[in-house]
């Protein structure tokens, strides 16, 4: 019979779960993980990585439309939905077999089944209403996700009304599509098929896309989609969903005043639920938030003793490498590693890969100034720099927040091409506290998209070359 005890026992192999138990491995800790349905979890399996996947073909499609813009001839370009789904699954199914591969190599036990808290650091494990195994672990942390958010009045049937998983693996090409949401999943989705032609419409409750965005970037972000054709319904609430043979009727309602848009297809993409249920909570002494999710401290530590928790389980922001960053964090505090430090929320780099691509980290220029702190702000355009014009990428801005006082860099903003691989630059400067100076004295290449990085530092004090 399998070994059943454990030092560390971790429920979820997502993004958080494998990394969390490989740490836990790689520090001399017994450890093991129980997984119901498949490794990688929401974001290998069915988020992060087949959405990128299917933004790229939308991509490589996007540009050989516009080949001639490049000197290039290419005509009568179309595209094959059903093997664009295909690829964004291969690459999926690839990484899910390297999650795997990379346990096994770090002799990481993997359970199949659904994980319960019994309380006393005891956990049973069930597949298919059969129990797979009793466990005992010294410290138990629950990586368990989220699921997309459903509202009563906006149930999706898989059909005409779709979560993001319908979404990743549609069976047609809807002509008209209706995004309720405008965080990254919805603007996401909303811009591979308005890429490959469908006519997008975006709802929003408040009154600007992309919520958590620095308002200057929602706004560039929102002009460049509306040139692209989309169509945006700010400070609106969808009231109800009417379902047709092949088509829906969104009851949309607007400062009191409603109206009626029908289209092929919804995608209701309005937050995320914790799955926090039959887990055995209770049973463990494990406490909530206010808002439903498993609420710890800095380390991830539950309020039950030898019980944590990382990841979208444990609260927003709801984010891969947040998740993998929690996982570390706790086994090493667990391990008693010295120089463990907490969370800190304000160095967490957020990406959404639409066109164009929007990154970010630390405070907006509103919520520094909601503060009360003195603020120099810097930008710099696309326009302005050498690698952007020549990769015919023109549109975009980079922004920078300082504190006029001590020079420390309080927030970076991005929308442009490639941002999401530039932010880490501001990321790492956060983490090393630099400052203006130390930014401004740093040396960066040429010709690069990263040069804009360093003007807009020196646009916030005056000093900008190339603006």
């Amino acid at each position: 019979m399998a070994d059943t005890n454990f030092d560390v026992i971790v429920v979820g192999g997502g993004p958080g779960g494998y990394v969390a138990a490989i740490r836990a491995a790689q520090l001399g800790l017994k450890a093991a993980v129980v997984e119901k349905e498949h490794l990688g979890g929401i974001c290998l399996n069915w988020g992060c990585i087949p959405t990128k996947a299917l933004l790229r073909s939308a991509e490589v499609f996007h540009n050989m439309q516009h080949a001639a813009s490049f000197g290039l001839t290419a005509k009568d370009v179309t595209f094959d939905l059903q093997k664009i789904v295909e690829r964004s699954r291969g690459v999926s199914k690839q990484l899910a077999g390297g999650v795997g591969h990379l346990l096994k190599k770090n002799k990481v036990a993997v359970f199949d089944g659904f994980g319960k808290l019994l309380g006393g650091g005891k956990l049973t494990v069930e597949a298919e209403g059969k129990k797979v195994a009793d466990l005992q672990g010294k410290h138990i942390i629950l990586a368990t996700g989220a699921r997309a958010k459903v509202f009563p009045n906006l149930q999706p049937d898989g059909k005409l009304i779709w979560t993001y998983k319908e979404a990743l693996v549609p069976d047609v090409m809807p002509k008209s599509l209706l995004v309720i949401g405008s965080g990254a999943i919805g603007i996401e989705f909303a811009s591979f098929f308005n890429t490959l032609g469908a006519e997008v419409t975006v709802v929003e409750v408040v009154d600007k896309i992309m919520p958590f965005e620095d308002d200057e970037i929602s706004a560039f972000v929102q002009k460049s989609m509306e040139k692209q054709g989309m169509k945006f319904k700010l400070g609106t609430m969808v009231k109800e969903l009417k379902k047709g043979k092949d088509t829906v009727t969104a009851v949309i309602e607007k400062d009191g005043k409603t109206e009626e848009i029908t289209v092929d297809r919804v995608i209701t993409a309005v937050g995320v639920t914790p799955n926090t249920e039959n887990i055995g909570l209770d049973a463990a002494g494990v406490k909530l938030d206010d808002r439903g999710f498993i609420a710890i401290d800095d380390y991830c530590q539950t309020s039950a003793k030898g019980v944590y928790a990382i990841g979208d389980v444990a609260g927003a922001p709801c984010l891969a490498h947040k998740a993998s960053h929690e996982g570390v964090i706790c086994v090493e505090k667990i391990a008693d590693i010295k120089g463990v430090h907490g969370l800190d929320r304000s160095r967490i780099p957020a990406c959404t890969y639409c066109n164009p691509q929007v990154a970010s980290v630390g405070m907006t220029e509103k919520m520094a100034k909601e503060k009360g702190l003195d603020i120099k702000v810097g930008r710099f355009p696309f326009m302005g720099n050498g690698k952007a014009i020549a990769l015919g990428e023109p549109e975009g801005l980079v922004k920078t927040i300082f504190d006029n006082k001590t020079g420390e860099l309080l927030g970076a903003h991005m929308v442009g091409a490639e941002v999401t691989e530039m932010i880490q630059g501001y990321g790492i400067a956060k983490t090393l506290e630099t400052t203006e100076e130390d930014l401004m004295h740093t040396i960066f290449p040429h010709p690069t998209l990263s040069e804009m990085m360093h003007e807009s530092v020196l646009d916030a004090f005056g000093r900008a070359i190339h603006f």
